[in-house]
């Protein structure tokens, strides 16, 4: 017995000194997606203070590309050291559908940590469609099938499926125009050249204040306090909701004490009231929740997504 626990101890000392060992790298969280945009902005925003309770400094790298497939690929192939995370978004789960053969498995080839921040969008349209709420614009769409349109900025992101899951559950035929962006998206809307967008509340709200452009629901389970006169679109879908998530993983196979580590800084983080604030502001909601309930998260987004992806019939750009 006494050689048991001795050997125990000695386990556990080797952990503890490779972990401290490690504790002069910067850790490296990747992000699938370009500088400036919302998982970029995220991350920034939690790795000083995630870097500030583990002792380390925290290196934010970019590697776009694929909907965030490159970064997913890279994290997937990494050391399960803790000196390597992911980022990621949405589209972590769409994809598992959406591309018919990836490099990596979404659910075996991650460590989930923490599901950091959601982001829920808003249904907007352009003032000179005839419809005041999400009942008028099905009776319109449903009236006139085929001749609404609807300006996705990226086939296969969370924006485009939320069209998609609005056209399943509501047997309304809108047709899809994409675009090479959000931007030149939501340009075309502004300018009427397109009628319809479910738009991220921060690219949205300015316009939708100065009038240029009608919130007729928001995705949330429940309305929004900065659009309390907004509806709900499941007040008229029931079951309707759609969010954009942001989360952190970590390479598979991690010792599991090491991964507690990484989620409980990670939490911590998000549990500061700047942090907190900084997030708000830009319209995401902080979480923070664990590992396993991210995990649960993680695969019930999996199924949910294949359905709508299967509905859309949209294939990677």
């Amino acid at each position: 017995m006494c050689r048991l626990i001795a050997l125990a101890v000695l386990s556990f000392i080797s952990f503890v000194s490779v972990v401290n060992a490690q504790d002069t790298t910067p850790i490296r969280i990747l992000v699938g997606a370009p500088a400036g945009g919302s998982t970029d902005t995220i991350a920034r925003t939690l790795a000083l203070e995630f870097g500030r309770h583990l002792g380390r400094s925290v290196i934010v790298e970019n590697r776009p590309g694929a909907g965030g497939n490159i970064a997913a690929d890279a994290v997937a192939k990494a050391a399960a050291d803790g000196n390597t995370l992911l980022m990621s978004f949405t589209s972590h789960a769409i994809n598992a559908s959406l591309y018919p053969s990836l490099t990596f498995d979404p659910v075996k080839d991650f460590t989930p940590l923490t599901l950091v921040a959601t982001s829920p969008s808003i249904l907007v349209a352009h003032p000179s469609l005839p419809v005041k709420n999400v009942h008028d614009l099905i009776s319109l769409a449903r009236s006139k099938p085929g001749q609404l349109n609807f300006a996705i900025g990226a086939i296969g992101s969370s924006l485009h499926l939320a069209g998609d899951a609005f056209k399943m559950q509501s047997g309304a035929f809108i047709v899809n125009i994409p675009y090479r962006g959000t931007a030149p998206a939501l340009q075309d809307v502004l300018a009427g050249q397109v009628e319809l967008m479910f738009a991220a509340i921060g690219n949205a709200s300015a316009h939708i204040k100065n009038g240029k452009l009608r919130a007729l629901g928001v995705t949330s389970s429940k309305r929004l306090t900065a659009f309390p006169d907004v509806p709900a679109i499941n007040e008229v879908l029931p079951g309707f909701e759609s969010s954009a998530w942001f989360g952190l993983f970590a390479p598979a196979r991690m010792d599991v004490v090491l991964a507690r580590r990484l989620s409980d800084a990670a939490r911590h983080a998000l549990s500061q009231s700047e942090v907190r604030r900084r997030l708000e502001v830009e319209g995401y909601t902080p979480v923070g929740n664990t590992p396993d309930e991210f995990s649960r998260f993680v695969l019930a987004e999996i199924v949910r997504w294949s359905k709508v992806v299967k509905f859309s019939g949209a294939r990677p750009e």
